[in-house]
C-alpha cells in the first residue's frame, strides 16, 4: 500500500518524519503551507482540522502525531518499534506513549502560553501540576536507556521528541536525566536523517 505523509517542516510533523525514517518504508511527502493549502478543500477532506501531520496508508487516514506513531509501529512490525501485542510490555508502552500525548502535551502548551493552573484547580486538569509532570518524566527516563524494556520504541520517539522540543524552547526544565535521555535517542541515525530532511525543507521555504 502507498504511504503518503502530509506535513510542514515547522510543525509536529517532524515527529512523524522521524517515525517514518525509523520504519524505513518508502513514503511520499506532501508539504502544506499554513493558512493556504493546509486549509484548502483537498486537505480538509483528509483532516477537517486543517492541521498537520497526517498520513494516508492505502485507504487508511490517520491524524494526530501520537496516533500516527502508534499506527506505524503496528503497521510495520519488522521495524520493532512496539512491544508484541498482548505481552507484558505493551501496557507500559501505551502508558508512556500517551503520557506524552496527554499530560506532557497539555502542560507544555500551557507553559508556552503562560497559563498557571491555580493550586485549588489542579484536580480539574488532567496533568495536575507542572511539577508532577516533570517529576514523573524524570522517573520514566531514569530507569534504563529506554522507557520500555531494553529497546527503543515509538514511545521513546514520541515522548523524547516532546522532551527535546521543550528543552530547546524552555518549556521543559533542564534536568540531567532529561538531557542524557534526549541526547541518547536523538543520536539515532533515523533521527539525524529526519532532522536533515526537515531542516532542508524549512531552509528552502525561508
Amino acid at each position: 500500500m502507498s504511504l503518503t505523509f502530509y506535513t510542514n517542516p515547522m510543525s509536529r510533523g517532524r515527529i512523524v518524519r522521524w517515525m517514518l525514517e525509523e520504519v524505513g518504508e518508502p513514503y511520499e511527502t506532501v508539504v502544506l503551507d499554513y493558512g493556504t493549502t493546509m486549509k484548502g478543500a483537498d486537505y480538509l477532506a483528509i483532516n477537517p482540522m486543517g492541521k498537520v501531520p497526517a498520513i494516508r496508508h492505502g485507504d487508511v487516514i490517520v491524524t494526530e502525531a501520537a496516533a500516527i506513531c502508534a499506527y506505524l509501529a503496528d503497521a510495520f512490525p519488522a521495524a520493532k518499534l512496539a512491544p508484541p501485542s498482548g505481552g507484558k510490555l505493551r501496557g507500559p508502552y501505551y502508558r508512556w506513549l500517551f503520557y506524552g500525548a496527554g499530560p506532557v502535551e497539555a502542560m507544555v502548551s500551557n507553559q508556552a502560553l503562560g497559563v498557571v493552573v491555580p493550586e485549588d484547580k489542579r484536580g480539574m486538569i488532567g496533568y495536575g501540576s507542572r511539577e508532577q509532570v516533570l517529576d514523573t518524566l524524570e522517573y520514566a527516563v531514569s530507569h534504563g536507556d529506554y522507557l520500555v524494556g531494553d529497546s527503543f520504541t515509538a514511545a521513546d520517539l514520541y515522548l523524547g521528541a516532546q522532551l527535546g522540543w521543550g528543552l530547546q524552547f524552555g518549556t521543559i526544565e533542564k534536568r540531567p536525566a532529561f538531557e542524557t535521555y534526549v541526547g541518547r535517542i536523538f543520536s539515532r541515525p533515523a533521527a539525524a536523517r529526519a532532522r536533515q530532511i526537515d531542516d532542508e525543507l524549512a531552509a528552502a521555504k525561508a
